[in-house]
């Protein structure tokens, strides 16, 4: 039985999002083609793009399918941060692959985010992000205003990465 923290369980399927959350659409371009667009879709349904991103994935399933469990997390020992989920739908269409999770148990935040690859007709693949959420935790509503925009860099982060997953680039080295 699945523990979600919300109501509008697969609301990220829908145009309009619910009201009462932070809503984010972000969508890119990230590469051309049938190959890319099969490159970026199995990267986005195995977790390949979030583990390239720098998340932690723990999964119970190779690949995203509805009621599989995934644990996100992000940072270093005691300051690890998880984000327990559970799929709520995927697509595995001809011309768009993709998935959303909602939120669990202890997740910081409460709502739903979906990534899918989409293939146009000009041959342009396109990625988009589309979540709402909204706090869960102290220290989720302490951040407040900062959050939408921690998870707006995410989401370009994630297309960034996908792009060069789809167009077989080679990472820029970062400095830090």
């Amino acid at each position: 039985m699945s523990t979600f923290t919300y109501p509008e369980v697969g609301a990220t399927r829908q145009d309009a999002l619910p009201p009462g959350y932070h809503h984010l659409r972000h969508r890119m371009p990230v590469g051309t083609g049938r190959a890319a667009f099969d490159a970026a879709g199995a990267a986005v349904t195995t977790w390949r793009l979030h583990r390239k991103s720098g998340v932690r994935v723990r999964t119970d399933a190779a690949r995203a399918e509805p009621g599989a469990a995934v644990e996100c997390a992000i940072g270093v020992g005691p300051l690890r941060v998880a984000a327990p989920c559970e799929v709520v739908w995927t697509a595995y269409e001809k011309d768009r692959t993709g998935f959303a999770y909602g939120t669990t148990g202890r997740h910081p935040e409460c709502g739903e985010e979906s990534f899918v690859v989409e293939l146009a007709d000009d041959g342009t693949v396109w990625f988009a992000v589309t979540a709402f959420s909204r706090p869960a935790r102290w220290y989720t509503r302490l951040a407040g205003p900062v959050v939408p925009v921690c998870q707006l860099w995410y989401a370009r982060h994630l297309g960034r990465t996908l792009r060069r997953i789809a167009t077989g680039a080679r990472p820029r080295r970062q400095w830090v």
